[in-house]
């Protein structure tokens, strides 16, 4: 690897004259702290450009990377890391500090299989100190060990929470700072709120406007603009000035409001791309015994012109060529994404029905609803990184007349579970959810597998949760939960299906009726029928057509078809249970609790996700190492059926 790679690239700090060679020096935070702070800026420019070149290869989290790398360099100089903690909020601008914390060369594997994380993870590294990749944790955590250090008499210790802009709308982020509010001294917490206007999709709410207004109120410009005029005929105290406001960006600002009202002592807006700055800053500010708010201005793709210019585009990327960025492929019509099947049926239905309102918890790009927002943007709302208000919000919506979908990851909606409980559920409530990414989503790992939304979705009385298997399929059941008229979620997997024709009606099918497949050729005895489950349907027909299998889709996780699952029972040997979700729970689990129910006691095998989370790698191989891939689930049929037939052996008469 060399930075000459890198050469034409639309770089603002590069490319490199050298092959990295003040970042081949570092490979701990002690070696960091031993260089001049002089020599600081040169360890950043190199840290963007190892990392716009390993992350082009790996894909990854890149903008927000780029956008904080001043910041990692100037925390590890200064604080005694891993000693003092550092928790970046989400880990979405965690690269520069898995570089400098000896994880530099380990960068080639990111989000691979078998290779580090694309977010801090206690078991990888003692520099991780607490695990993040969903979003407003960070100062909770921080407080939880800075307070545990005061009580073991550890006062010397700094727990660092760096938080971003968008992070700060999660609730849990504002209940966290309430509490760090009420400790004095002994207490070493600084929460760095790491302030560039965006999360991934465009900053939405008042807070964002609250953090703005810091930075650009006209009085505060004002007052330095006179403070300059006043100071510039004087050489030594002009010389000071331009010292100070390099440091301080806005130190003639007042104390910001949000942040002064939970009694924390708020320094800043600082520039975040100063390195020699934050040093000073950080120093001064750990003089300090005890919480407070340092407020730093950066911008995400930092370094990188095409970032700069679309940090949404470069926040999460896959491989892609450096030099000339990432080149947009056109939407392919016939073979859409699930994500794009839900984005054309939400504006067919909303244009067929004046009472649907669209919400996402900031994830317009994501979930697909780009195009709702400019065709019916008086019925959309972001409501930030939000889950819990989004949710309730749908109920109000639902109690005044309106028919409200969240659009939401599957993996984001756990943060919402009580939500969906007693403010839909319980009141019964015409709240949809478009569940994305439900199932194996791949390199971001164990945090955002949606494995769970089944099983903690099946058990809510008066839910609905279906389950797609194809493209077309997806319609109609979006289709038909949004005329239900109670609670329904439907969950569909990350990327594209089958290539299913996709019809462009808004047809409903009957609620609770699965479809027939394929029926069962094989010979008596070795008779199976496999129940599958949204994605598993076409993942696992071409094996059961080979070995004579019937297939059923079962469509509906809840309710289940059960005169179909009866009739399964009683004319098959062997029940087969496949879902893309977790065993535990699952889908499959209500199979077979019914048949429990109904006094039918035979032969099931669950396929699904293991008891275990599914770290990250290839959704393919991880499919494999679930044993959920077709040459796995043949391989258990057939180990079935031989356990089978021995257990009858045994049991036969001598």
């Amino acid at each position: 690897m060399g930075a000459g790679n890198l050469k034409g690239a639309a770089l603002t700090e590069f490319p490199l004259e050298d092959d990295y060679a003040c970042l081949k020096r570092i490979d701990s935070p002690e070696d960091l702290r031993k260089l001049r702070i002089e020599e600081l800026p040169e360890i950043v420019r190199e840290l963007r450009a190892y990392m716009l070149e390993t992350v082009s290869r790996t894909g990854g989290h890149l903008s927000s990377s780029l956008g904080a790398a001043d910041l990692a360099v100037a925390l590890h100089y200064v604080f005694n890391t891993p000693e003092d903690s550092i928790i970046w909020d989400v880990g979405h601008q965690a690269y520069a500090h898995k570089i400098l914390t000896g994880r530099r060369e380990a960068m080639a594997t990111l989000r691979k299989e078998g290779g580090i994380s694309g977010f801090p993870k206690r078991s990888e590294s003692p520099y991780d100190a607490f695990g993040t990749a969903h979003s407003s944790t960070s100062i909770s955590a921080a407080l939880g060990m800075a307070v545990a250090d005061m009580l073991a008499g550890r006062t010397d210790r700094w727990h660092i929470a760096v938080i971003g802009d968008g992070a700060l709308t999660g609730g849990m982020a504002v209940e966290a700072l309430n509490h760090a509010g009420i400790y004095k001294e002994n207490v070493r917490l600084l929460i760095i709120v790491n302030d560039n206007d965006c999360s991934i999709s465009p900053p939405t709410g008042a807070l964002s406007a609250h953090l703005s207004k810091l930075v650009s109120t006209r009085p505060v410009w004002k007052a330095r603009e006179i403070s300059k005029s006043v100071l510039r005929p004087i050489p030594r105290l002009w010389n000071l000035a331009k010292r100070v406001e390099k440091q301080t960006v806005n130190f003639l600002s007042p104390p910001s409001s949000l942040f002064s009202n939970f009694d924390l002592n708020y320094f800043g807006p600082f520039d975040g791309h100063d390195v020699v700055g934050l040093v000073s800053v950080l120093r001064n500010l750990k003089n300090l015994n005890c919480p407070a708010v340092l407020h730093v201005k950066t911008r995400k793709g930092m370094g990188y012109v095409p970032a700069m210019n679309d940090p949404t585009l470069y926040h999460g990327v896959g491989a892609f060529d450096p030099v000339k960025g990432i080149v947009k492929k056109p939407a392919d019509p016939a073979h859409p994404t699930y994500t794009q099947v839900f984005s054309q049926w939400i504006c067919d239905m909303a244009q067929a029905d004046e009472h649907l309102y669209a919400i996402t918890p900031a994830m317009r790009e994501g979930s697909g609803l780009v195009e709702f927002e400019k065709r019916f943007p008086e019925r959309y709302s972001d409501v930030a990184i939000a889950e819990q208000h989004a949710v309730t919000f749908a109920a109000g919506l639902a109690c005044q007349g309106m028919h409200p979908v969240v659009a939401i990851y599957s993996t984001f909606a756990q943060r919402a579970y009580d939500q969906i409980i007693h403010d839909v559920a319980l009141q019964n409530l015409p709240v949809m959810f478009a569940v994305d990414r439900g199932g194996i989503v791949g390199a971001d790992g164990a945090t955002h597998q949606g494995v769970f939304d089944i099983a903690f979705l099946r058990v809510l009385p008066n839910m609905t949760v279906m389950t797609p298997s194809d493209e077309n399929e997806c319609r109609k059941l979006l289709t038909t939960a949004y005329r239900m008229q109670t609670p329904a979620a439907v969950r569909y997997p990350r990327g594209r299906g089958p290539g299913a024709v996709i019809e462009p009606t808004l047809e409903t099918v009957e609620v609770g009726k699965s479809r027939t497949v394929l029926r069962a050729a094989a010979r008596p005895g070795r008779r199976a029928a496999i129940l599958a489950f949204g994605s598993m349907v076409w993942r696992l027909e071409q094996m059961a057509r080979e070995i004579g299998a019937a297939l059923i889709d079962m469509r509906f996780a809840k309710p289940l078809d059960e005169r179909a699952i009866l009739e399964a029972a009683r004319s098959h040997d062997l029940i087969v249970t496949a879902e893309e979700g977790a065993i535990a729970g699952g889908a499959g689990s209500a199979v077979a609790e019914f048949l429990a129910s109904e006094s039918i006691f035979m032969p099931i095998l669950h396929v699904g996700v293991p008891d275990r989370f599914i770290d990250h790698g290839d959704v393919e191989h991880l499919f494999a190492a679930c044993g959920m891939d077709p040459e796995s689930v043949r391989e258990k049929i057939a180990s079935a059926f031989v356990r089978i037939h021995m257990h009858r052996t045994a049991r036969a008469p001598a």
